[in-house]
């Protein structure tokens, strides 16, 4: 199972460009936004999903996606 964090999509869709720029709106830092990005992570706290749901005006379901296929 495979975890997919769809950080970039979501900056596309709300006309953020940079990283720096989301990193601003949701209060987090700019390495973490850029793990985000790499999928780099093995976790995330509700507090960040939160920050990052409302700088894009999403829900976590949108943010996140599950692929039972991938391994």
């Amino acid at each position: 199972m495979k975890v997919e964090v769809k950080v970039w999509e979501l900056m596309t869709k709300a006309g953020i460009r940079r990283q720096k720029e989301l990193a601003v709106k949701a209060n987090l830092s700019e390495g973490l936004i850029s793990k985000l990005v790499a999928g780099d992570m093995k976790g995330i706290k509700f507090s960040t999903l939160v920050s990052l749901c409302e700088a894009l005006d999403c829900e976590p379901g949108d943010l996140i996606k599950i692929d039972s296929k991938a391994s």
